[in-house]
């Protein structure tokens, strides 16, 4: 452990820079707790806090533009990946597309607050077109404010900080090791919350080739899109209704019930759409399906949408 501090005081400004780069790259390695430290130690003097912030906040950009560049080449499908790939729900492209559909890029002054908020929303800047000049600007001010703060919070508690660092060297292995289960317990918070998360959404689905054989044989289920109204606009399965994802908690719905539902959205284990689908049994409705794949595996199979 006194190896660790040692070397956070000779080398922080690389450790900063490492750390915030593979956090906002989407590894769970939580940056704050490390601008914390070297935010304490700069207000001691060790570098000056304009370039603690400085190497910070390029590190950010960095990550970041390599996801908006992600979103402007691959669409939609990089913020599939980046969910299913991430720690948190993965209701995190509903939640994404509602921030950043009413806030626009002024949302990535926050982004780094929220979590599992800031890759996904990178990525939807470019997916949606966002000029590379204005992210730059919104994303650079919000990794300067995001890293500010924490920094600031380094030299506001120096003195508890380094309390906690001096009995962490003084317990010498133990103080790694403690820092070590602490990361461990973080980072299975995680995987638990989002595994009890897909537990909770688990209910028989249908495929896009059942739907298909449905509408065929003249069965008309009520079919209902619950994506954004961005996604909606680019096409729907043929006589969907659509629900807003602003409006997934409370949306009218007086389809009879009996009727056959199926509900699609476009995110990784059809998260939206068994939100929905719980709320729809839980109102009396018995046969109501999330569709396997979504949108985008009804696109990929060749059937038709309908603008």
């Amino acid at each position: 452990m006194t190896y660790l501090y040692h070397l956070i005081e000779q080398y922080g400004l690389i450790i900063v820079f490492l750390n915030v780069l593979t956090e906002q790259l989407g590894a769970p390695i939580p940056a704050y707790p490390t601008l914390v430290i070297t935010g304490a130690l700069a207000y001691r003097g060790q570098y000056p806090v304009a370039l603690l912030l400085l190497v910070a906040v390029v590190a950010a950009l960095i990550a970041d533009y390599v996801w908006y560049l992600a979103g402007r080449r691959y669409g939609r499908r990089i913020m599939s990946t980046l969910c299913r790939i991430s720690l948190s729900p993965d209701s995190c492209v509903r939640q994404t597309e509602s921030i950043y559909s009413r806030w626009g890029a002024r949302s990535l002054l926050v982004a780094k607050f929220i979590p599992g908020f800031a890759s996904i929303a990178s990525a939807l800047a470019g997916t949606v077109g966002t000029s590379r000049g204005k992210f730059i600007l919104y994303d650079g001010l919000g990794a300067a404010l995001w890293a500010g703060v924490a920094i600031f919070l380094g030299g506001l508690f120096n003195t508890a900080i380094d309390d906690v660092l001096n009995v962490l060297a003084e317990l010498g292995q133990y103080g790694m090791m403690l820092v070590a289960i602490g990361f461990a317990v973080f980072v299975a918070s995680k995987w638990w919350q989002r595994r009890r998360f897909r537990k909770s959404l688990e209910m028989a689905r249908i495929s896009v080739g059942e739907l298909d054989g449905l509408l065929k044989s003249g069965v008309r289920p009520t079919i209902v899109d619950v994506r954004s109204p961005a996604s909606q606009q680019a096409g729907r399965i043929p006589g969907a209704l659509t629900i807003s994802n602003q409006e997934i908690q409370t949306f009218a719905f007086d389809a009879p019930m009996e009727d056959e539902v199926i509900v699609y959205c476009a995110c990784p284990n059809e998260a939206s759409a068994a939100l929905v689908a719980k709320q729809l049994m839980r109102r009396g409705y018995k046969r109501v399906r999330p569709l396997t794949g979504g949108i985008d595996a009804w696109v990929a199979a060749g059937y038709s949408v309908e603008a």
